[in-house]
């Protein structure tokens, strides 16, 4: 299953409490970046989706491997994954575009080391919308909501897009 097949099974799944950065679902995002305490959790319902899905890459050792930084950190996931990449995977993908395609990792980038992220799940034909589905948000707007859920977001409001590589896995 790929990452927006396997972030979409996930639409609807709450925080319990709402406001509480925790309960069954997004514990289990939290501890797949090797996060124990309740915190924002946009980056690792995105890593865990990735984690999740089959867009690992073969690694140095051999190995197959999550292409994206273990982080709960939307910006420390944008500074950092070009490095990331560029020391487990060889050749290093180039993983950073500044237009969407289905299927990237949106970054938005709010100053301070603040940041927000998910899936672009579509395209508006009129080139300036994505329809996107994210976590730790809401219908009503906010970056910090309780929810995983579709949202739409200006292209322009993106920081920039990460893309995966995708491998034919069939041999």
């Amino acid at each position: 299953m790929d990452k927006l097949q396997t972030a979409i099974l996930e639409i609807g799944h709450e925080e319990i409490p709402r406001g509480s950065n925790w309960g069954e679902h997004v514990k289990k995002y939290l501890h797949s970046v090797g996060i124990d305490f309740p915190a924002s959790w946009c980056m690792a319902f995105v890593y865990w989706c990735v984690e999740n899905s089959d867009c690992k890459l073969p690694d140095i050792t051999g190995g197959m491997s999550n292409p994206l930084v273990k982080t709960g950190g939307v910006m420390k996931q944008w500074n950092s994954i070009d490095i990331h990449c560029l020391s487990h995977f060889k050749p290093a993908p180039q993983v950073k575009f500044s237009t969407p395609k289905q299927g990237d990792i949106f970054i938005m980038d709010y100053g301070k080391g603040l940041g927000h992220t998910g899936f672009v799940e579509s395209i508006d034909k009129d080139g300036v919308h994505i329809h996107t589905i994210e976590g730790n948000t809401n219908d009503e707007g906010s970056r910090e909501g309780f929810e995983v859920c579709r949202k739409t977001r200006k292209i322009s409001a993106c920081k920039g897009f990460i893309r995966l590589p995708i491998i034919n896995q069939q041999k």
